[in-house]
This record gives structure tokens, C-alpha cells and sequence, in this order.
């Protein structure tokens, strides 16, 4: 009897006991379900986006806000999605970054330890316009060390964005970042098109930071094609250094490497060039210097070594000085005995104008006992150049040429100067009536 009454219990002594593991269960999945429903009622993302991108901005020294309809996701990962976002440094006339549309997913840690160290899981942004130059401002305030970048573990993307500089823009941006870590080697895809007052050049890179918390080790490698009225070059270009922000952006020392070819008309000159030395970008411009000089080519393109200045922004300026290797055999054969010599040609270039080269260029060039002085039309040099017949065996300069001896049709003169002077064509006359 006993044994039978033991035998019955024991399948509902199961079931109870199968009861309260599921009501054990039930329980904290209840519970979570009620802190969502809580946290989603006290928090609704029209109140915990703007806390979060409070914290967020506090942490980075910048005030942020957004405008239009949020939305928010809780979970393992709280994802917030904002439109119309402005950041700028507090009391900034000027924002450093706009976004038509930010998505930002981070750990629940970073907004508990009010984003101090500041770690993201993701960040995507949509029309995202960045003002270089407050951009540099904001950098030049920030503490040095690892906590000038945050860590963001599932990447960054941009689309359709836009850097505008002091005169200059990138528009059509697209950056892919799969992460970013302080402590780990960066590798990113970006491309857009460059556009200035007077070119454009449409590029895709690959760029790589070896140590991002420091700058160590950058590169930018890939395809550009700079482009202007009558004339590209498309290129492959390859820039290194050591990369600093602390106080400006400048790359310490920079290595540019280019191969490509000058397309213009029916003229193609294929070239190499390459420079070195310290590249920094100020307010208005980018500067190299002192910058040394290497440029490689064919036909139209000498074998140039030549060291100097460089600046680069709303006017261009360089000054240097070098010397050409061999004559090119596509410029006009010097009369003898200056063509028959082997001796390297000595430069002297000054240029400081618009960046399309439109004003005079100033040129000094010495061999042996020939010295030239005078200004060269850049424009219309390279019309002459390229031009498929040619109206004079010169090129269009100005300027005054010395040499002790030339010989011109077997005549042999002494004591040679000669003035150039390249005037405008006479403007055409109307009809009498």
C-alpha cells in the first residue's frame, strides 16, 4: 500500500517540481521584459538620444545635437539613429561636422561610464559634411594620448559626404572603415572627387595607419586623375610618413610618389615623379618645406633633381633650384656648340600665382657658358608644345639670352645676347565703313 501511494506521488512530485523550474525561468525573462518596457517608457528615444549624444559630446569636448525624428533600439547593443546632427566646439561659430543621418551602436558600458573611455560598436553616417578647419581647431585642443580616438570595434561608413577646406572641396565621399583601434593597425577604402576653382581629379585610395594612437606608419595609395580645361594627367600615386595632429595636420617627413601621364591634345607624356620632405596643411594651404624634387620621363619631360618651396592652397607658390640631366628631345635643338655639349642644364623656377598656373613663370637657366633670364606663358607653353604644327620654332618666353659663341649657318658669333619678347598678336582692325 505504502509502496503504491509512492509510486503515485512520484509522477506529480515531477510535475511540481517541473512547475516551479519553469516559473524559476519564467521569472527573469519576466523581469527583463519589464525593465525593457520600463526603461522603454521612462526613456523614449525623443529623451535618451539627446542624453546619450550629451554624454557622448562631453566626453569629446563638443556640443552635439540633432533635430528631426530619432529612434532607438535596446538590447545588448543600444542603437541609436539621429537626424540632422551638428557638432561643433562650444561657443564655435562654425560646426565641425553635419549629418543628414548618424547611426551609432555602442555597449551599454560606454553610456554607464558616461562614454569615458569612449567605445562604439558602429557608427554610419549619410551626407556627413566635415569643416576641415575647425576639424584641425578642435584636434589641436584635444589631450594627447590614446584617448584621442575611440574605439569603434564593427567599423565607420560614410556615404555621399563632403570635407570642405579653405577653398577647395571633396565631394561624392565614401569611406569604409572595418575598424578602428588604437592599438591595431588601420585599413580603410575612401574615394570622391577633389575640386578647386580650377581642376578636379576623381580618386579612389587605399589608406593604412599602423599605429593609429600615434600616426606612425600612414600610407594613401591609388588611382587619381587630376583634370583641367584641355588637359588630364591620370596617375597612381603612392603618399607615406609619419602622420601628427597635435598642432595641424602634417605628415613628418612626407614621401610622394607618382606615375602617370600628361594627356593634352593629341600630346601623351608619360612621367614619374617624386617628393620628400616635411608636409604641413595651415589655414590656408599645404606646405613642403624644404621639398626635394625628382621627376623621371620622356619626349616632353626632362630628367629633373631639384630642391626648394612648396605652397599650395588659394595661390600657388615654388621656388626652386636644380638642374636638368640631358636636353629632352622633344624641346628645339640648341645651335652648336651649346647643343653638342653634355653638361647638365642648371634651373632657377619661381612661380607665385593662381594654382593654374596662369601667371608668369620666372626662369633662370645656366650651361656652360649660355645664361638665360627671363618669364615663361605656362599656358601657352604647353599649347606649343602640344600643338600639331607649330607657327615658330621657339617656344613663347621672354626674356635675355647670353652666350659667349654660337654658330647659326656656319656663321660663328661671339658675344651673343639676345632679347625675347613674346607680344600678343595685334588685335584685328574693323572696316573702314
Amino acid at each position: 500500500m505504502n509502496a503504491g501511494r509512492a509510486q503515485s506521488a512520484t509522477p506529480r512530485a515531477r510535475r511540481r517540481w517541473a512547475r516551479i523550474a519553469i516559473v524559476l525561468c519564467a521569472v527573469p525573462v519576466a523581469l527583463a521584459l519589464l525593465l525593457w518596457l520600463v526603461l522603454w517608457l521612462a526613456f523614449p528615444p525623443e529623451r535618451i538620444v539627446p542624453l546619450v549624444l550629451a554624454r557622448v559630446g562631453t566626453s569629446m569636448g563638443l556640443e552635439i545635437s540633432a533635430e528631426g525624428d530619432a529612434a532607438s533600439r535596446f538590447g545588448a547593443r543600444p542603437t541609436f539613429v539621429v537626424r540632422h546632427l551638428v557638432a561643433r566646439e562650444p561657443g564655435a561659430a562654425r560646426p565641425l561636422l553635419r549629418a543628414r543621418r548618424v547611426l551609432v551602436a555602442l555597449p551599454w558600458r560606454t553610456i554607464r561610464a558616461l562614454g569615458d573611455p569612449l567605445e562604439l560598436v558602429r557608427v554610419e553616417l549619410d551626407g556627413a559634411v566635415l569643416d576641415l578647419p575647425a576639424l584641425q581647431h578642435w584636434l589641436s585642443t584635444r589631450p594627447p594620448g590614446d584617448g584621442r580616438l575611440p574605439l569603434i570595434r564593427d567599423g565607420l561608413q560614410v556615404t555621399g559626404g563632403r570635407v570642405d577646406g579653405d577653398g577647395w572641396r571633396v565631394d561624392a565621399l565614401r569611406l569604409a572603415l572595418p575598424r578602428l583601434d588604437p592599438g591595431r593597425p588601420l585599413q580603410a577604402q575612401v574615394s570622391g572627387r577633389y575640386v578647386d576653382a580650377a581642376r578636379r581629379a576623381p580618386f579612389a585610395l587605399a589608406a593604412s595607419l599602423v599605429r593609429p594612437a600615434s600616426g606612425h606608419g600612414f600610407a594613401l595609395a591609388g588611382p587619381v586623375a587630376p583634370q583641367g580645361d584641355g588637359w588630364q594627367v591620370p596617375a597612381w600615386i603612392l603618399l607615406s610618413g609619419a602622420l601628427h595632429w597635435e598642432d595641424g595636420l602634417r605628415l613628418l617627413p612626407a614621401r610622394f610618389g607618382a606615375r602617370g601621364r600628361l594627356l593634352a591634345g593629341d600630346t601623351v607624356a608619360p612621367f614619374s615623379l617624386g617628393l620628400h620632405g616635411p608636409l604641413r596643411l595651415h589655414a590656408d594651404a599645404w606646405t613642403l618645406v624644404p621639398a626635394g624634387i625628382a621627376l623621371r620621363g620622356d619626349g616632353l619631360v626632362p630628367t629633373l633633381d631639384a630642391r626648394g618651396r612648396i605652397a599650395y592652397g588659394r595661390r600657388l607658390l615654388f621656388e626652386v633650384d636644380g638642374r636638368i640631366a640631358t636636353w629632352p628631345s622633344a624641346w628645339p635643338t640648341l645651335p652648336p656648340p651649346l647643343g653638342a655639349s653634355r653638361a647638365p642644364l642648371a634651373l632657377s623656377l619661381a612661380y607665385r600665382g593662381a594654382p593654374d598656373l596662369s601667371a608668369p613663370l620666372s626662369l633662370q637657366a645656366t650651361r656652360d657658358d649660355l645664361r638665360f633670364d627671363g618669364r615663361l606663358d605656362v599656358p601657352a607653353l604647353i599649347d606649343w608644345a602640344t600643338a600639331p604644327t607649330r607657327d615658330s620654332p621657339l617656344p613663347p618666353l621672354q626674356g635675355r639670352l647670353q652666350a659667349a659663341r654660337i654658330d647659326i649657318s656656319g656663321a660663328e658669333l661671339e658675344g651673343v645676347v639676345l632679347e625675347f619678347e613674346d607680344d600678343p598678336a595685334p588685335a584685328a582692325t574693323a572696316p573702314a565703313p
